[in-house]
């Protein structure tokens, strides 16, 4: 995994300064990166007076942006209305996020548009009511325009910082007091002092965002190189209390305990310790994800947070089997060596499909073992099966679907995942033995 590196020259991307030579180079150079006569539709369309702004234009500026970035531009007028008319013209497809701020979405060809009214009655007073100031800067799209960067953000993308704007306007959507933990692990910056500060004083205000956008957040943090860091950030400015109940009522010493392991956890999870373990890219990508949400939610919490029923089922699996075999203390090894087998059957049964996540905890000759493992799809106990069908057993003894078949499945398939069966007719002899010491 390729963790961006945080800028350590003042030059990016051709400007050498912030004053007027500075933004004009500035703007020259991101026309150029932004290859703005390739977008799906001219700008000659769009009304004098429109800007881009916000990830684009950082992104731009940076030199990390994509082949179709997503294009946030703020127009004069309505938004929504002028949306519309560029869909038919163009043959896309027009969505309104938001009516009352006149916002909507442009899909055109594969790139998505979003266009914004102005707020305010000039675009640099829109941009002051911005989140943070990496993202307060604006191309206007008339060539000859410079950049405008009216609260500093050029500087905090020299020196590789995520800034707010204003403290108000955190608070104005509390949702971007995690944003701004999410900008800086994604981007490999440092989040400001001050800004750091505002976030600890406001993390109340989050419990009343709508969990489905906090959920939104929190799987783009913990799906980014670095985002271990910035979700052990997030706990400690106690961003995700509301959706951890179960460990504030928990007993102290408890608490503590889970606490301590779960930041001990998210620091290992790194793109670096999945690469050791051999996990490919995009095996690493999801694992790590999965695994960092995992630590900090069961599946309750991620039902709080409104997640799918299968995210919920996934975390609550991994969580149940982090808590058994990392927080609980003992080592690895050990907490396995203590299992029974139809415990550790269990924990294949439950991450047939998760266990690279759960890997990333294990010490690292451990985690190579079971990957290797769990990668032959013929292993019987990384993926359990059993070695006859139940149709097969009904018709051989006379059985009928019942629990006293369940029960036999469930043996056939310990005997064959712990190596006493090898062959059919070794389960049909298991099963009679297993059927004669049983009661009906």
């Amino acid at each position: 995994m390729h963790i961006p590196q945080r800028p350590t020259d003042r030059t990016i991307l051709g400007w050498s300064d912030q004053g007027a030579s500075g933004l004009a180079m500035a703007a020259t150079a991101l026309r150029r990166t932004l290859r703005i006569e390739h977008w799906p539709l001219p700008t000659s369309d769009l009304p004098s007076g429109t800007a881009l702004v916000g990830g684009a234009v950082r992104d731009g500026l940076l030199g990390r942006l994509g082949a179709r970035p997503d294009l946030d531009l703020v127009v004069p007028g309505d938004a929504i209305a002028l949306c519309e008319e560029l869909g038919r013209r163009h043959g896309g497809t027009a969505v309104v996020l938001d009516g009352q701020r006149s916002i909507a979405r442009l899909v055109l060809r594969g790139w998505c548009l979003d266009l914004a009214r102005q707020v305010g009655d000039s675009l640099e007073e829109d941009l002051w009511r911005r989140d943070f100031r990496l993202n307060a800067l604006a191309l206007p799209l008339s060539p000859q325009m410079p950049l405008l960067d009216p609260t500093g953000g050029l500087r905090d993308l020299a020196l590789g910082q995520v800034v707010a704007v204003r403290e108000a306007n955190l608070r104005d959507d509390p949702l971007r007091l995690l944003r701004g933990i999410r900008l800086a692990a994604e981007l490999d910056f440092e989040l400001g002092e001050v800004t750091g500060r505002w976030i600890q004083a406001h993390h109340r205000l989050i419990g009343a965002v709508a969990s489905e956008r906090v959920l939104v957040e929190l799987e783009k943090l913990a799906g980014c190189p670095a985002g271990n860091r910035g979700l052990a950030v997030a706990l400690e400015k106690q961003l995700l209390d509301p959706w951890r109940p179960d460990l504030r009522a928990a007993a102290e010493g408890t608490a503590e305990a889970i606490h301590a392991a779960t930041v001990w956890s998210l620091r290992g999870l790194t793109g670096e310790r999945a690469g050791s373990i051999g996990l490919g890219q995009d095996e690493a990508a999801g694992a790590l994800g999965l695994a960092r949400l995992a630590v900090l939610f069961d599946g309750e919490g991620v039902r709080r947070l409104h997640g799918s029923r299968q995210l919920q089922q996934r975390c609550g699996r991994l969580h149940h089997w982090w808590r058994q075999l990392i927080a609980a203390g003992a080592g690895v090894e050990e907490r396995l060596a203590a299992m029974a087998e139809a415990e550790r059957l269990s924990l294949h049964q439950q991450l047939a499909g998760d266990l690279p996540a759960l890997l990333l905890f294990f010490p690292a000759p451990l985690a190579i073992d079971w990957l290797r493992r769990w990668r032959e799809d013929s292993d019987p106990l990384f993926h359990p099966h059993a070695p006859v069908d139940g149709w097969t057993l009904q018709q051989t003894f006379g059985l009928v679907p019942s629990r006293r078949l369940g029960l036999l499945l469930t043996h056939l398939t310990v005997e064959l995942a712990f190596g006493r069966i090898n062959k059919p007719d070794d389960a049909l002899k298991a099963a009679r033995i297993w059927l004669d010491g049983t009661r009906p």
